[in-house]
């Protein structure tokens, strides 16, 4: 049977978890983007705290929240699902609370904020996975993740720009925009609270589900490598475009937005289109699309000041599109290969691997680029392209006797796994062992 690339959307809907939860995706996403993008000038402007202290302040929120993961994946592993994704946001509500309450200079509130901000920012997206992999399987799942990325970053671009626009206002325009996100996180915890999807793993286990977890280690590291495109068009390229090619920052502004709508409009029915492939061949994939594009913006850096610009901005279209790649295969294929009593631990164990990433990203960018941009995105290229590799040969490998199968391509789990009717058939998969109040 091979898969279809058709796209449903009421199916869509219901693989997501249903109207509700995609409405608390929407709304978060749109808090997010007002206040994250600007908490660094909240700190500086609001509370006058100096850079180095606003800045580690932020990163201990950041590590905070990972190291909180594997807590969070035994949590899901005991069922939870709309109860976690809810707490995310919850605690997020904490944190703008102490952020408001906070007076000018009193670094430990800001750093208790950012704390508690960090916590819910990184357990969101194991969390949402979970929830998802409830509600949806097979290719139905991976269409699904798709679209609560499209749905998140749509809402982030939204609330960035309202944010943006607003910040004319000064100082009280930067409090107004926080209380907005503690309202907006309010209100989307409510929304996922009430979807009531949970998991009962005696029930949900399934043929194969007695196997021994599988190791997952050199996927996790190669995807530290990966999570760096996350950063490229908001680090790696405004640091190049400004200091190298002594570009106007509207370029900057150009490609986040282009990278933005991309997202946003080609996740779903690119995802959907490589669902004929096995996952793990479509993240190596991923990652000579992301070769390729490093090296032509090594190409472009070398064009100077006039053709450099555009010539970057051209190449991120390519980079935009391994991202895309990419981030519809990575957690897809984490989540096909956990078995379902372990799938919380590994989906914690791969979201603090890409937090990693996008952790250590900007100051490994930042330390190389002055090196020149053969350092830069010479390293980038060749360290993904080695990633890639290591996925191609199937670094992750899950012991099974079943034979492949035209659907899967590979074998194994992706083998097992049926095309789903988010992908065009007339009837949604929903698991017998979660609960769903639509």
């Amino acid at each position: 049977m091979a898969p279809t690339t058709r796209i449903r959307p009421c199916a869509l809907l219901r693989a997501s978890g249903g109207p509700r939860y995609a409405g608390a995706l929407a709304v978060d996403a749109l808090g997010t983007g007002l206040l994250r993008p600007f908490l660094l000038l909240y700190g500086m402007t609001v509370l006058r705290l100096s850079t180095p202290v606003t800045g580690g302040a932020m990163t201990i929120g950041v590590v905070a929240g990972l190291v909180c993961m594997p807590a969070v994946g035994r949590w899901l592993d005991r069922g939870a699902r709309s109860t976690v994704v809810a707490a995310s946001m919850l605690v997020r509500v904490l944190g703008v609370v102490l952020l408001l309450a906070a007076p000018t200079r009193n670094v430990w509130l800001f750093a208790a904020a950012a704390l508690f901000l960090g916590i819910g920012n990184q357990t969101w997206p194991a969390a949402h996975a979970a929830l998802v992999s409830s509600v949806a399987h097979g290719r139905e799942r991976d269409a699904a993740l798709a679209a609560g990325r499209s749905v998140r970053n749509g809402g982030l671009g939204v609330g960035a720009l309202l944010a943006t626009a607003c910040l004319a206002g000064g100082t009280g325009a930067l409090q107004v925009l926080a209380a907005g996100t503690g309202l907006a996180y309010l209100a989307a915890a409510s929304l996922a609270w009430s979807t009531r999807v949970r998991d009962h793993p005696a029930a949900a286990a399934a043929p194969g589900d007695d196997e021994p977890a599988p190791r997952l280690g050199t996927l996790l590291a190669a995807n530290v490598i990966y999570a760096f495109c996350l950063n490229v068009t908001e680090v790696a390229l405004p640091l190049v475009l400004v200091t190298q090619l002594h570009a106007s920052p509207v370029w900057s502004a150009v490609i986040f937005v282009a990278n933005t709508v991309l997202v946003v409009t080609l996740q779903v029915p690119v995802t959907v289109l490589m669902s004929r492939f096995p996952r793990r061949l479509v993240l190596a994939i991923a990652g000579v699309v992301l070769t390729a594009s490093y090296l032509g913006f090594l190409a472009a850096s070398s064009l100077g000041h006039g053709w450099g610009p555009p010539a970057v901005a051209a190449v991120s279209v390519l980079c935009a599109l391994g991202e895309i790649c990419y981030a519809g295969s990575a957690t897809a294929l984490v989540a096909a290969l956990a078995p379902a009593r372990v799938r919380g631990r590994a989906l914690a164990r791969f979201q603090l691997s890409t937090g990693f990433g996008l952790a250590a990203s900007p100051a490994v960018i930042t330390a190389v680029a002055p090196h020149g941009a053969v350092a830069l995105w010479g390293g980038l290229a060749a360290a993904t392209l080695l990633s890639a590799t290591a996925v191609a040969r199937g670094a992750v490998r899950r012991r099974t006797t079943e034979p492949s199968s035209a659907v899967g391509g590979g074998g194994g789990i992706e083998a097992r796994e049926q095309p789903q009717a988010v992908l065009g058939g007339a009837t949604g998969g929903r698991g017998q062992h979660q609960q769903l109040q639509p």
